[in-house]
């Protein structure tokens, strides 16, 4: 799946300008101001030595998240499993097309006890990270930072190759 046009409709073939989530169509008071453009943001899901595009991630709806109850302590859901969701901000600079904020957020998931272990409050910062282009990789362990950089790289290697050093550094494991 493509990061940057991960729908296969009509639509999106004859729009491929971003993801086409939400867009706002003026900034002057009226109808969407104030609204995030998430036009360029993809939600990567990182599930052991697997990453993908899971567009559902945007609004809590992932595959992994659906069915879900989530709680905020980690000590209620013992057996979850650790993913990560990582917020991917594309942008285009003097070399052209690049990731330019890239932000990760932790979570557990116990499919069978159908309970898991989130912050939303963190999720939702860590989005804003990835659009105000901050690179916040740092909680990570190799294993999935591995993952990601798999993806990013086979994704779309321009994009790799015009990132700043400082996404590169964080991957580099």
């Amino acid at each position: 799946m493509d990061l940057l046009h991960p729908n296969n409709s009509k639509k999106d073939k004859k729009n491929r300008s971003g993801l086409g989530i939400i867009s706002a169509t003026n900034t002057h008071g009226s109808f969407g101001a104030g609204v995030l453009d998430l036009n360029s943001l993809a939600p990567v899901i990182i599930d052991g030595d697997e990453a993908y595009v899971d567009m559902g991630a945007l609004h809590a709806r992932s595959q992994v998240e659906k069915g879900i109850k989530f709680l905020t302590n980690k000590e209620d859901v013992p057996n979850g499993k650790p993913y990560w969701i990582v917020w991917v901000a594309m942008d285009r600079n003097e070399k052209g097309p690049y990731y330019a904020g890239v932000a990760a957020s932790f979570m557990l998931v116990d499919r069978e006890a159908k309970r898991g272990y989130k912050i939303l409050a963190e999720h939702v910062n860590r989005m804003d990270d990835a659009l105000k282009r901050r690179i916040r990789l740092a909680e990570m362990d190799d294993r999935s930072k591995r993952a990601l950089k798999k993806l990013l790289v086979e994704q779309n290697p321009e994009f790799w190759e015009n990132s700043r050093d400082e996404l590169k550094e964080n991957l580099q494991v």
